[in-house]
């Protein structure tokens, strides 16, 4: 179920559709993170929350903590997902954040689409649900 053999029309910004693999298998976990062969920072957490795909970068913005360990709630119609480390929490839909952060008060978040019973991620490089091999890292 390795993503990034699936890519499609990509855009000026270098992104492509990325094929992360079957809905109905992804479906089964609030949360997956797919890994990046650009590293551990280019990581991307993929959430399935109320019946909807979302995918945006897998570190907080605030100090690295891992996204897809967090909680997800829902406040005033919006989903948010809250920093294990220090409770910042991200609107899964547009990335921002109703915490004030130091360095950036947003998650970059991606475009998702299901396409044949398949979902896809909008991403610049290829994406897998195992880890990238270390002589595969660029």
């Amino acid at each position: 179920m390795a993503a990034g053999s699936g890519d499609e029309a990509g855009d000026a910004g270098g992104a492509s559709w990325r094929l992360i693999g079957p809905a109905s298998e992804l479906s089964e976990k609030r949360c997956r993170l797919m890994y990046s062969p650009l590293g551990h920072d280019a990581d991307v957490c993929l959430f399935y929350v109320k019946g909807e795909f979302f995918a945006m970068d897998a570190r907080c913005a605030h100090s690295g903590g891992p996204l897809c360990e967090g909680d997800i709630e829902e406040a005033d119609g919006v989903l948010q997902v809250f920093c294990p480390w220090h409770d910042y929490n991200f609107d899964l839909r547009t990335g921002k954040s109703g915490t004030t952060l130091e360095v950036r008060d947003e998650q970059q978040v991606y475009e998702v689409k299901l396409e044949d019973g398949n979902v896809y991620v909008k991403h610049a490089g290829h994406l897998s649900l195992k880890p990238f091999p270390a002589d595969q890292k660029t």
